[in-house]
This record gives C-alpha cells, structure tokens and sequence, in this order.
C-alpha cells in the first residue's frame, strides 16, 4: 500500500466512462464503507448514511433517474432520455452518500452535512489506496425530489453525491491546481 502522504499528493478522479471492471470484492467494499464512516462526526450523531448501486441496481436506478427526466423534460429525445438510463452504469459500484441531518441543540445541520461529505471523501480515497479509480459526483438527479423520493430518502434527506469506483481504463490526467499562494492568506 502506498505511502498515505504520496497517495494523497497523487490522488486524481477518474471519469466513469474510464472505469470498468472488476469493482471492489466484498471484503474491499467493507474497508471502503469502514473508512467512509471514519469522519469527524460532532456529537456522534451518524449523520449519513449510505446506498450501495451494484449489478442490475445501477440500471433500476438509472430507469428511476430517466422516468423523471423524461416526464419533466417532454420534449427529450429517446437519446437524452436512455443516457440517464446509463447515469450510474458506467463504473461497477456507485455508492450514494446520504446527508441525514439530525435535530440537536448544539451541533447545527451545516456540521452534520459536513461530515457527510467528508464521509464521501474518504469512500473516495479509501478505493483510491486499494488501486481503484474513484470519482465523487453529483448531477441533476442528486437534487430532485422525484428522484430522492424514488431511492426512498426521507423527506429531510439528500444526496451529498455519487462515488463510483472501478478499475480505470487509462492512467488519469492531472489538472491544473491552484498556487498555495493564491488560496492561503495568514491571520
């Protein structure tokens, strides 16, 4: 396993459609998971949840995703309508990450879907240490009600995003990051 300071220097997302497979094994899916619960959590309230898409879940999914899209989008060609189909078949796993905001006097919802997002982080580099390419995402159908309705997510639930994991097809390419110089002021 590579060093944790140079995985996380070379760190890089892969695009889905340069992913297949083979995905994570069961035993590699537990560790992923593990470490996507592994996040600052400030009153230890859990306040994510996750919704594993494998096999012929992602295509029920994706016929969930295109159901909405074709009816809010009357006009949309049988080509738009069947790539929603595909929106979450490109990689063999897609794990959807729930922000699911707990009520508490001290700890305010920003906090919890924070945490949320780290806990996607980390689903991201935990496949990345275990050779996999990873690539969190989001998408229209991560904010629409008639989808999140459609996963069974409760009404005060969202998608934080969607991490696909595979075995990437072609090295990935960089891109441009900023100069510490230009983000890093001092107090």
């Amino acid at each position: 396993m590579p060093d944790a300071i140079e995985l996380l220097k070379r760190r890089r997302s892969v695009k889905p459609r340069q992913m297949s497979g083979p995905g994570p094994s069961p035993a590699e899916l537990a560790t992923i998971l593990t470490i996507g619960a592994r996040v600052p959590d400030h009153g230890k309230l859990t306040p994510w949840r996750f919704i594993v898409f494998e096999g012929d879940a992602r295509a029920r999914a994706g016929e969930i995703i295109a159901r909405v899209f074709a009816r809010k989008n009357p006009s949309a060609s049988a080509t738009e309508i069947e790539a929603e189909k595909r929106a979450l078949t490109d990689a063999p796993l897609v794990i959807g990450v729930v922000s699911s905001p707990k009520t508490h006097p001290k700890v305010p919802a920003w906090e919890q879907q924070l945490s949320a997002g780290a806990s996607a982080m980390n689903l991201v580099t935990a496949a990345t240490a275990l050779g996999y390419g990873a690539n969190w995402l989001t998408g229209w159908f991560a904010y629409d009600r008639d989808v999140l309705d459609g996963f069974s997510l409760k009404p005060d639930e969202k998608f934080v995003g969607f991490v696909h994991i595979g075995t990437p097809s072609k090295p990935s390419e960089d891109r441009p990051r900023p100069a510490l110089s230009d983000i890093v002021t001092r107090f």
